[in-house]
This record gives structure tokens, sequence and C-alpha cells, in this order.
């Protein structure tokens, strides 16, 4: 390994799959995380195969415990609850999974421990500032201590302070928030839900169901538009959120119903950073490409970015290698993701006719280009 002492700021996702892909090239690492322990994040995430696929072969099978494997997507009306599309996800070598994004952190942060040891992660420790001083990078850390690596990956998220000297400004709000709850599938009405990721697009407005921890839970979502970000997360009442979502089918009233509350975070996504590495510090995941979520695919970028880097780095260009190999594919990703912004919003009439004729023509080979591809290295 062409980097002899390796730092991974963040342990998420996207930071703990770097450590592990880095272990199986035989590189030693540490990962520092701002968090005094790991959050408890209970709601739900998407695995996609193309993501799946790249954790199975860092032999992180059992990761999935507790994931759920969904026959299929069904794309519906917010009014009616007619069926605009179905896609099968099960048509791929690998599986698409649905699961509590916690138990997929705390399978990925054992696997850590079990690679570079017990105090491979290191909690309380918020980076301020990364300086590369040529031979080696600097890290700050907000109690005004510091070390030393030959390597930094920013996996730090949407405010990177790894990647605050990369931006060229703020993130860009979407106009959106999404509210998030996760409810026991006893308290979901019928059974259409419990196999399936369930999707309903109406004005200004989408939900999204599906199921999680063995089928006992349904996952949540509900997005509304709002002028302004509410900053940290929050929560909204389900009596306030039913208001937002008045003349919508009961399948989907009774879901935000049987939430009681739910939390609310403000979504974002910028641009790909163009060059998301400088020297001795690269950036992955949220921290250069942040996505919206409707194609669910930014943890599933941020582990082939942790996979694809971790094979480029024994080689002297290993920053450059992953860069170019990364970004056509993240900038796609990240087109398609905002472009769901306008899609999956439009209100009823002519464009909205239009946009429901081409799910419902749509083949099933449509997301293969990212369901079914892997980045090169």
């Amino acid at each position: 390994m062409t980097y002899p002492t390796i730092a991974v700021v963040g342990a998420g996702i996207g930071g703990l799959t770097a450590a592990v892909a880095l272990a199986r090239r035989g590189a030693r690492c540490v990962v520092f995380e701002r968090h005094r322990e790991l959050p408890e994040d209970g709601t739900g995430i998407q695995i996609s195969p193309n993501a799946a696929a790249e954790l199975y072969r860092l032999g992180l099978e059992d990761a999935f415990a507790t994931a759920v494997r969904p026959a299929g997507r069904e794309i519906r009306r917010w009014r009616d609850d007619t069926v605009l599309s179905r896609t099968d996800l099960t048509r791929h070598p690998v599986p698409y999974f649905t699961m509590r994004r916690a138990a997929l952190v705390r399978a990925l942060l054992d696997a850590v421990r079990r690679a570079h040891g017990p105090d491979a992660v290191r909690f309380g420790r918020r980076c301020v500032g990364v300086r590369d001083e040529g031979s080696h990078v600097l890290i700050g850390f907000e109690d005004r201590t510091a070390t030393t690596a030959g390597l930094v990956i920013g996996a730090d998220g949407l405010r990177s302070a790894v990647g605050a000297a990369f931006r060229p400004g703020p993130p860009r709000y979407s106009g959106h928030v999404a509210c998030r709850a996760v409810l026991p599938i006893e308290a979901v009405g019928r059974p259409a839900e419990r196999d399936r990721v369930v999707a309903w697009l109406g004005p200004d407005r989408h939900c999204i169901a599906y199921p999680i921890d063995r089928g006992r839970y349904l996952n949540l979502v509900a997005t509304t538009p709002a002028s302004h970000p509410t900053g940290p997360p929050a929560t909204v009442g389900a009596a306030e959120l039913l208001g937002e979502y008045r003349g919508w089918h009961p399948a989907v009233l009774g879901l935000i119903g049987a939430a009681r509350r739910l939390g609310r975070w403000p979504l974002y996504d910028r641009p790909p950073t163009p060059v998301p590495w400088r020297g001795r510090v690269v950036l992955i995941g949220d921290a250069a490409h942040p996505m919206l979520p409707f194609l669910a695919q930014g943890a599933a970028q941020a582990i082939e970015d942790a996979v694809t880097l971790a094979g480029c780095l024994d080689r002297p260009d290993g920053p450059a290698r992953y860069a170019a190999a990364r970004l056509p594919r993240v900038r796609r990703v990240t087109e398609a993701s905002h472009a769901g912004l306008l899609a999956y919003h439009l209100p009823d009439g002519p464009e909205q006719r239009r946009r429901d004729r081409a799910m419902a023509g749509a083949g099933p080979a449509t997301l293969d280009w990212l369901y079914g591809r892997t980045a090169p290295v």
C-alpha cells in the first residue's frame, strides 16, 4: 500500500466500508467519529444490488441478517392508488435489500474492529479541519488536539470539515423535507406494503413505504414542501402531516396516522465535487456528492466510492484513478436523483400524464445501468 497510515474521518456507511475495504487490501487505518457513540438511527435504508454486491465481495453477507428482500417496487397514484408501474427487484444476481440503517452501520463497525482492532474507531473526535503538509496530513480536532496520517479520507457527510476547502459553496436546499417513521407491521391494514417498496406520487409530495426487520416493521417516508430548512432534525405530529396530505388515498393517510410523530429532515444536495482529491486528502460519499433520495442511492454510492478508492490506493496515482473512475458515475446518479425533485411532484395535468405513461412503458432493464454496474478500478 502506497500510504502506510490512513485516517478515515466519519464512521458512517461510507467511512466504515472504506475501512473494511482497506483491510482487505492489507492497509491499516483508524476511523475518527465526531459522535461519542453510534447514533441510534432506527429509520430504514434501501441497499440496491450495485451496493449489496460490493458488500458481498467484502465478506459482509451477515450484515443483511435482519434485512428484507422485497419482491418488487410499485409506483402508485396519490389520489386513487392506481398502480402506474411495477419493477421486479429479484431479477439481479444480488438481492435488493431494505433494512434499518443502524443495523448496517453496526455490522460495518463490528467488521472494522475485527479487521483493525477494538480501538480502530475513535468516538468523540470531531474533526474541524485538515492541512496537507506534503509528506503527511495534519488533522485538527475540536478539543484542539491533532494527529497526522499519510492519507485522509473525508467521509464526514454533507457539511464535511475535511472537504471544506473543496467546495465552491453551501449545499443547495431542495425546498422539501422528509418526514420519517417506523411502524409495527400490525399497524398496516393491508398486505401490499409488506413485501415490496411502494411509492405514491402526487402534487408537491410523495410517500414511500417498505418493510424492514425481517418484515416486522414498515419504514415510512413522506415528503412535503417547506420554504425554509428547519436546521437540525425535528419532529412533526401526524395530525399536522395529515393536513399536508389532505385528499390523498386512505392507504397513505392510514400510514401517516399510524405514525403519530415523525422525524423531519431537510433535503439537500449539490453537484459532485469536480476533483474530489487534493494531494493526500480525498473525499467519498456525501462529503463529495450529497444526493437527493429519489433513487435511494446516497449510501449505495458511498459504498461504491469506498471500495473503488481502496482498490486504487496501492498505486502512486491512486486518488486520481479513483476520481476518474467515479466522477462520471456519480454525476449521472446525482443528476438522475435531482430530476426526481420535479418528476415525483408534478401537479395533475398533461405533464403528469406523460410521466405516468412513460413509467408504465418502462421495461425491466430501465435501471440496469444503476443496479447492474459496479465502478471499475
